[in-house]
């Protein structure tokens, strides 16, 4: 864990996270919240849906109205001054252009951008209208966009399935605006984890031998956050990315092995002390 910030009220950092409510404590503004404090930085949130989930799956999605969405970001940045933040669940293309609009209006800077668009229950969160606009709209703004395997897919339009795929979808990304890109491959057919890392002048490749358990709920969620609140400490994108990785492996290989299906990852695993 690394030291707490000092004393003074305007030495903590702040983090805001823009994202769904997760009922099952394990994903989206929860999952988000826990990791920010795991980093020592303070989450701040804006709630774009709320989920009825458990570990079993998804069962309703109520979406926030998006003037409610405008209004709570509206609220943190004219008074908190987040230093970073990260999106997750947006689910309408409304939504994505409000979102996309409130971090103009506020020059919010050090957007980490989790393309949330299917669960892994295989529950749609992102309308099929609005993949567009996610790429249009949200990627120009981020500095890092962090797809799994499907979501690059879907937001370069070409098949993600291998390593040199992902390469190719990292630097697809960047050219599409993305500040960087961290293509998550930890489901590749061929058996591996792998992450692949690009920002228009580095390339970074994480492997790592697949961890055989079910419980992985949030993990997305989980290394976006954690690298936004890297951002927030001021530490530099490819160190905080390195943190974050460090941060989900562990958590995951430390599971607490909640609940009946795809249980969450351990948001006690602690970041490490000679990173972030």
């Amino acid at each position: 864990m690394p030291a707490a910030p000092g004393t003074d009220p305007g030495s903590l950092p702040v983090a805001l996270t823009i994202a769904g409510s997760d009922s099952g404590g394990g994903a989206g503004i929860q999952a988000d919240l826990k990791t920010f404090h795991a980093f020592g930085v303070f989450g701040a949130s804006a709630v774009t849906a709320i989920t009825a989930q458990n570990t079993l799956g998804v069962t309703a999605v109520h979406p926030v109205p998006a003037e409610v969405v405008r209004a709570q970001i509206d609220a943190v940045a004219a008074d908190l001054h987040p230093r970073a933040l990260k999106t997750g669940m947006l689910g309408t293309s409304e939504l994505v252009e409000t979102v996309a609009e409130a971090i103009a209006a506020h020059q919010l800077s050090a957007c980490v951008m989790d393309p949330v668009m299917v669960a892994a229950s295989g529950h749609r969160l992102l309308a099929p209208d609005a993949e567009a606009t996610l790429a249009r709209r949200l990627v120009p703004l981020a500095a890092l966009v962090t797809p799994n395997l499907h979501e690059a897919g879907l937001l370069t339009g070409q098949e993600v399935a291998s390593l040199a795929a992902m390469k190719a979808a990292a630097r697809q990304l960047v050219g599409m605006g993305a500040g960087a890109a961290l293509v998550k491959g930890g489901h590749l057919p061929s058996g591996e984890a792998a992450d692949v890392f690009w920002d228009g002048s580095e390339e970074r490749i994480w492997c790592r031998p697949r961890i055989a358990t079910r419980h992985v709920h949030g993990t997305g969620c989980t290394l976006s956050a954690a690298v936004a609140a890297g951002l927030a400490r001021g530490t530099r994108l490819a160190e905080a990315v390195d943190a974050a990785i460090d941060f989900v492996a562990r958590a995951i290989a430390s599971a607490p092995g909640l609940g009946s299906g795809g249980g969450p990852i351990n948001h006690f695993a602690g970041a490490r002390t000679n990173g972030v």
